[in-house]
This record gives C-alpha cells, structure tokens and sequence, in this order.
C-alpha cells in the first residue's frame, strides 16, 4: 500500500511543472473583493541578484489581464537581469462585466480596488525586503496600457508609507478626462457604467491633472501608430512630468503599436529597443541610488 501512495504521489508530483511559481493571496474575499487578488514572486537567480524588485501590472483596459505578454514573459526578461519580478493579478471589472455592464447594479470590481491591490502588493513586497534579499531604495512598479496608469497611479494616489522608488509607465492609459485622447473601454472598466460619466472621478484620475515634485523617477514609452491608447496620452504625462520638474525619460517611438510587452516577436524591431533602454536607464539609477 505504502509503494502505490509512493507511486501516486510521484504522477502527482510529475504533472506539477518544474518552474511554477508560488502565488501570495493579498486578499480573497476581503474587504467586498470578488475574486482573489494575488501576487506571484519570480526571484532572479541568488548569484544575479542586483536587490532590484519590480511588481508587474498586467494591462487589460481594467476589465482583463494580459498575463502572458505583459505578465509572466516580462518577469522572466527581468529575472534575466538579476531584477525580481513580482507579477499582480489585480482585481478589474471582468470582461463579462464589460460586456453585460451588469454593474450597473452596483456589482464588480471598480475604482478604488485596483488601487488598493497594488498598495496591498507594495507592502507585501517592502514586508519580504530581508527574505527575498531587496534594495528597499530600488522597489519599483511597471505597468503596461491600463496597467501603465496603474503603476503610476501607485504612487501618485498611493495613501499608504508605502510607496514606489520608482515606475514604468509602457504605452500606458493615462487620460480620463480628454474628450479626444482617453481610451474610452479603460475609462469604463475603471470607473463603471455610471461612473464614466462622473466628471469628479474621470478629473481624479487623470494622472496628467495629479503630478507632484515628489514624485519618483519615470520611464515611459509608447509608440505613434498605436491603434488602441492615444499616442498624446504619454505625450500629456511627459509634460506633466516635466512641468513639475520630475526626473524621467520619455521614449516615443515612430512604430510598433500596443501590447507587446517584452515579447521578441510583438511590436517592431525600433519598438523592442526599449528593453535595451530599460537596461541602461535601470542600471544608471541603481548607480544613482548608491
């Protein structure tokens, strides 16, 4: 009997792949969630470590993830450089939710939640600094489409200690306000059906309209044909950003459209220079924070 448990666990533990990852619950029903919120850790290789970590923000216009492209692919590229990479399975409205507008109820997941999630993750990651062997001078946050104006809304909304020492802003949604440049489906994930038309939150969270001096360096990147978030988003928060005097590189290339995340076959060859870009600007700010 022993030698068949032994033989069943074994087919069991055979059918586990080898790289999964253990996922943190940051919340599973608390607080009126619906559905749990987690974060996946991909630490970089101990002889790697650079004590850099990164908590990726998936895009989704707030109603979906892209956990493949902008999720599991981008921790993987930075566990490369030596950075850990903490992937947020952050609560949106759902895509059923989208489609139905069933919220319409007062049901689903809408602003503040998204907010609260990566706050939650931002302390959890500060919380493993000893454990997980980080730089708690060089926690950051990087986000992609919705997930770019999550990331930088993780500092400029933040109401926790915990904060960002810097964001990655990748052709993000930045707009809620702008009657040409808003990406409207983001809009309505965000806020909800009734929300949208709410003209106090659409300013509220419109990150060009909420810059301050202190906030953290940024690097943000998009591109001009993007056929689905207004080029002019990024170009509202570069002015923002500089405006306020804020430290930040702007990289706005001429091609390679939306959602290619670090991928090598997505985008164009000039759009997935920004990795490259990536490297150096991350690199110049860890010398900095020496």
């Amino acid at each position: 009997m022993r030698k068949l448990s032994l033989i069943v666990f074994l087919l069991l533990m055979a059918l586990v792949p080898l790289n999964a990852k253990r996922e943190y619950a940051l919340r599973d029903g608390a607080r009126g969630a619906k559905g749990r919120v987690t974060l996946q850790p991909y630490l970089a290789d101990s002889a790697k470590n650079t004590g850099i970590a990164i908590i990726v923000c998936p895009g989704g216009s707030y109603s979906w993830h892209d956990m493949k492209t902008e999720g599991t692919g981008v921790c993987e590229w930075l566990n490369g450089m030596g950075i850990n990479a903490y992937l947020l399975k952050y609560r949106v409205a759902t895509v059923a939710a989208y489609i139905t507008g069933f919220r319409v109820l007062g049901l689903g997941n809408k602003y503040p939640d998204m907010l609260e999630d990566v706050e939650d993750a931002l302390q959890f990651v500060y919380s493993r600094s000893a454990a997980d062997r980080l730089d708690t001078a060089m926690i950051g946050v990087m986000g992609f489409s919705a997930g770019g104006h999550l990331a930088m809304s993780s500092y400029v909304y933040n109401r926790t200690c915990h904060k960002p020492k810097f964001v990655c802003s990748i052709y993000p949604v930045v707009s809620m306000s702008s009657k040409q440049y808003t990406h409207t489906r983001s809009r309505r994930g965000a806020l909800g059906v009734w929300g949208q038309w709410n003209k106090q939150m659409r300013d509220s969270l419109s990150l060009e309209k909420h810059i301050t001096k202190d906030c953290p360096p940024v690097l943000l990147v998009n591109c001009k044909d993007d056929p689905i978030v207004k080029y002019q988003n990024s170009e509202l928060l570069d002015s923002a950003l500089t405006a306020q005097g804020v430290e930040h590189r702007y990289i706005q290339y001429n091609t390679g459209g939306h959602g290619f995340g670090a991928s090598e076959e997505k985008g164009t060859e000039e759009s997935r220079q920004w990795k490259k870009e990536f490297e150096t600007w991350i690199s110049n700010l860890l010398q900095e924070k020496k």
